[in-house]
């Protein structure tokens, strides 16, 4: 997860760059602070997915291999 300061951050250059609009320097900070964001982002989705078991409404297990490969992948590491 992001730092406060950091999303605190983000949100105020998004809310500058509407308004009177970002330097050359903010609009580079801006961009390196939404790259890091969305790793973290897609980092922890990956994680909740990879700990989510998928059953159907008769209670079949129908996780995808892909899944419960990675899954187990954790587990050896």
């Amino acid at each position: 997860m992001l730092s406060k300061e950091k999303m605190a951050r983000i949100n105020e250059l998004a809310k500058k760059a509407k308004g009177a609009g970002l330097s050359a320097e903010e609009a580079k900070e801006q961009s390196q602070l939404r790259k890091e964001y969305l790793e973290t982002f897609r980092s922890s989705m990956l994680d909740t997915l990879t700990n989510t078991k998928f059953v159907d409404p008769e209670g079949t297990d129908v996780t995808p291999e892909k899944i419960k490969q990675r899954k187990l992948n954790n587990k050896l590491h």
